[in-house]
């Protein structure tokens, strides 16, 4: 039993860091101009992709006999605070947001780098899992700094 709830916390944290992830993407698509509507449909597939990953571990956490977290982590509520402030200082250009958006894409990728170096994740499907999110989280951070590297480009 201690070896599920050990792996039902380590899948409840990569929960949370999908949870800020969404909640980091939401107000990233309420900082967007006009002129960078295309990174909105860019935003709302983050989303998207976050929540498939909180169903997939949800239903890992549940069959483990665990019950799954709806809150954020505490450093996904100052990855939000830091781009409110960010915000409030600086115009929110598509470079700023963008960045914004990279470090929280760094912060999901060490999530779930933890998660893998833990040896907490005992169930092979489950690992495999995580792996497969952890790729596809990669890939979505090499796509938002390719957007952020494109605009800088674009601004010389």
């Amino acid at each position: 039993m201690e070896q599920h709830e050990s792996m039902n916390e380590i899948l409840n944290d990569l929960v949370m860091i999908n949870n800020d992830r969404i909640a980091g993407y939401e107000k990233a698509i309420t900082e967007l101009t006009g002129l960078d509507i295309d990174l909105k449909a860019v935003f709302e597939q983050m989303i998207t992709q976050s929540k498939g990953y909180k169903d997939e571990l949800g239903q890992k956490i549940i069959a483990n006999g665990g019950t799954v977290e709806n809150d954020t982590t505490a450093s996904g509520k100052i990855y939000r605070a830091w781009m409110d402030i960010k915000s409030t200082l600086t115009d929110a250009d598509r470079h700023s947001i963008l960045a914004t958006c990279e470090f929280g894409e760094d912060a999901a990728g060490r999530a779930y780098e933890s998660a893998l170096s833990s040896g907490g994740l005992h169930d092979a499907a489950t690992r495999q899992l995580v792996e497969e999110e952890q790729a596809s989280l990669k890939k979505s951070h090499d796509l938002i700094k390719a957007q952020r590297e494109a605009h800088k480009l674009l601004k010389k």
